[in-house]
């Protein structure tokens, strides 16, 4: 065995950023030929020691080793030189520009001599089909990325990172946007490439993908190391157990809202963009958790989009408190007491650049801008400061940049923004998308209380217990329909996914 026995040592790595103790003495050991799962909490550190890894940040403390080689990451090319590659969470192609750009960005091949050196594009339309097709992958290599889904862009990301012949490939949530299938197709890929002899550094809060696909599982839980396992010995309990050092007994908190009144009515909205949602209706009780589920592909974002103003409506009506409103704009949506959580928290959802404190009031700005024209800052701090007490928001404070927390706890700010402007209809599109158990109950527990407080919610979730333990009621799309309406405590996970499956 020796010192080949891991193609990764990662040795006593600490990182700490200002206020924050990230990484504190974390080692993982990482065989070849495996699939090794890295779990814990958002904010455990996983995706600090990833980034540490592929050489975004540089470890205070601590060694890495590759193949038994101590090596020095400075940047993202030292480590793909190094035969490390890293398929993002949050993703981030170019979308303006073709597959194959994007594929081989950076390294274009090309024909002619000296300076009269040209992109081949024929070659890279070529060499991007055959990778596709090695994978099993459907998709033109020419079309633009903006016309793609994003289980599309997630599998283009997948074939760029096998395209780099990479020894160990990290991926950050591989499977949060894809469809049963499509993750089956997935696994495929995971095991083939690690009977190739490539590690697989695996990152999923997914407790039944864990099981299925890994053959080592390292937790972490603030910032430190809990412990690596062989796969076949744990259990969900037990995962979850070592992820947040206590026992989660219930997953859902018990609701006590009882729904009420219709306060929303929506008659056969039709949408004017092609292919999309047509001739949907339903009604949202006060006090209701609303679920909607289907597949991929259902149509489900462009709806509730449609409601908040963000896309064009072709045909149909929608009446508040019975009276019918237009939903033309995100801004009259607000002023009717509608906040939307879109689905994409890094595209759609934070300013990165930007502080919690900012992120937090950008929707309710008038509500903190005082005579003078200049921000109430004290009093802008203090209801921020009492949002992230109140949502457990990990954070040196309102002056952190959003861009510096775990997706989760970028999560629960966004979420506080939109509590901050008092709405009477929440819409939140996949809420705990990305999040881990712990922090999943938390905003279960607020969206229950929510609900007893007599606000409307409408939550759009992939994940069938979600689906199935916080709605009272379902309404179940495919390909744009309204297939049918199943009360919460008679829902079955077969039942949804027969009337997610009615295709036309």
């Amino acid at each position: 065995m020796g010192e080949c026995a891991y193609v990764l040592e990662m040795l006593g790595i600490s990182k700490s950023f200002p206020g924050v103790r990230a990484l504190d003495d974390v080692t993982l050991r990482v065989r070849p030929g495996s699939v090794h799962a890295l779990m814990g909490e958002n904010g455990a550190g996983k995706s600090t020691l990833m980034k540490c890894l592929f050489g975004i940040y540089r470890p205070d403390a601590g060694e890495i080793r590759i193949a038994g080689e101590r090596v020095t990451l400075e940047n993202s090319k030292a480590a793909l030189d190094r035969g490390i590659s890293m398929i993002h969470q949050e993703l981030y192609p170019i979308p303006h520009r073709s597959v194959m750009e994007n594929l081989w960005l950076g390294r274009y091949p090309t024909k002619g001599v000296g300076p009269l050196r040209f992109v081949d594009h024929a070659r890279m339309r070529k060499d991007s089909a055959e990778l596709f097709a090695s994978l099993n992958v459907d998709i033109d290599p020419a079309v633009w990325v903006a016309e793609l889904s994003v289980s599309k862009i997630q599998q283009m990301e997948i074939a760029k990172a096998v395209s780099y012949k990479a020894r160990i490939i990290i991926m950050d949530e591989p499977t949060s946007s894809l469809t049963e299938n499509e993750v089956a197709h997935l696994f495929s890929i995971i095991r083939r490439l690690r009977d190739e002899g490539v590690a697989i550094i695996y990152i999923s809060h997914k407790m039944e993908e864990i099981l299925d696909i890994a053959d080592e599982v390292t937790i972490m839980r603030d910032g430190r190391l809990v412990g690596t396992y062989p796969a076949q010995e744990l259990t969900t309990d037990l995962i979850i157990k070592r992820m947040v050092g206590r026992d989660l007994s219930h997953r859902f908190p018990p609701r006590e809202n009882i729904p009420g009144e219709v306060v929303l009515k929506v008659e056969g909205l039709s949408s004017a963009e092609h292919h999309s949602f047509r001739n949907v209706s339903f009604e949202l009780r006060q006090g209701e958790i609303l679920g909607i589920g289907g597949l991929v592909g259902a149509k489900r974002t462009e709806l509730v989009e449609s409601l908040f103003g963000m896309r064009p409506i072709a045909a149909g009506k929608v009446f508040l408190r019975g009276e019918e409103i237009p939903v033309d704009t995100p801004i009259r949506a607000k002023r009717n007491r509608l906040a939307l959580l879109t689905e994409e928290r890094r595209s759609t959802g934070i300013f990165p650049m930007l502080s919690v404190r900012d992120n937090a009031v950008i929707a309710n700005i008038d509500r903190y801008v005082r005579r003078s024209r200049l921000l109430d800052l004290k009093r802008a701090d203090k209801d921020v400061r009492k949002s992230i007490e109140s949502l457990r928001v990990k954070t040196p404070g309102p002056e952190t940049h959003i861009q510096d927390l775990s997706g989760g706890n970028q999560q629960k700010v966004i979420l506080a923004r939109w509590l901050l402007t008092e709405p009477d209809i929440l819409i939140l599109d996949e809420p705990t998308r990305g999040i881990d158990v712990g922090a999943k109950y938390e905003i279960y527990a607020i969206i229950a209380d929510l609900a007893k407080r007599g606000k409307s919610i409408i939550m759009i979730s992939s994940e069938m217990p979600e689906l199935l333990g916080m709605s009272d009621r379902i309404l179940v799309m495919c390909e744009g329909r309204l297939t049918g309406v199943l009360d919460g405590k008679e829902a079955t996970q077969e039942r949804v996914m027969e009337l997610a499956t009615q295709f036309m």
